[in-house]
C-alpha cells in the first residue's frame, strides 16, 4: 500500500471539515484557503468523498460540503477506500476487489507474506478516524511536507 497525493489531500480536507459543526456547510473555496488544496482538485476529491456517504454535499446558496457523521466514526479505511480503491497490496489477497489466481493454494507469500501486510495495514487505517486529523489540524499540521515525501514509482 503507498499513500497517494489524493489521500493526503483527503486528510487535509475532512481534517478541516473534522474541525466544524456538523450541521455547518462549508464551500469548496473555503476548503480550499484553509488547506491549500486547488479547488479543482479539491472539487473532484469531494465529489469521491460524498459519493461514498463519507461527506454530504448541498447545492446552491447557503451550501457546501459538511462530514456525514461525526469526526471518531469516519475511519482512514474508509477514507483511502473512498479515493484509491483496494487497500490490499495485490487483488489476489484483497477483501473487495479480489480476482482469484491459479497459484493462491500454495502460494507461500500470499498466505504467510501479503495477507499479514493487508491486515496490518486494515487494521491502522481502521483504528484511525478523522478526529485523529482534525488533532493535526488544530496544531496547524496541514500534511504539505508530506506530499513532498510521497514515494514517487521508480521510473
Amino acid at each position: 500500500m503507498r499513500l497517494s497525493t489524493t489521500d493526503i489531500y483527503s486528510f487535509q480536507a475532512l481534517g478541516y471539515l473534522g474541525m466544524q459543526e456538523l450541521d455547518r456547510w462549508v464551500s469548496s473555496d473555503e476548503i480550499s484557503e484553509h488547506t491549500g488544496i486547488a479547488r479543482p482538485y479539491l472539487v473532484r476529491i469531494l465529489a469521491l468523498l460524498s459519493s461514498k456517504n463519507i461527506i454530504k454535499s448541498k447545492k446552491g446558496i447557503g451550501g457546501g460540503y459538511a462530514l456525514a457523521r461525526k469526526p471518531h466514526l469516519v475511519s482512514l479505511c474508509e477514507v483511502v477506500r473512498a479515493v484509491d480503491g483496494p487497500v490490499a497490496p495485490l487483488s489476489c489477497i484483497s477483501l473487495n476487489w479480489h480476482e482469484d489466481c491459479p497459484e493462491e493454494p500454495r502460494c507461500f507469500a500470499r498466505n504467510r507474506i501479503w495477507r499479514r501486510i493487508r491486515d496490518a495495514v486494515l487494521e491502522v487505517l481502521g483504528e484511525m478516524t478523522v478526529a485523529d486529523l482534525v488533532q493535526d489540524f488544530k496544531q496547524g499540521n496541514n500534511y504539505s511536507y508530506c506530499l513532498g515525501h510521497l514515494l514517487r514509482p521508480n521510473v
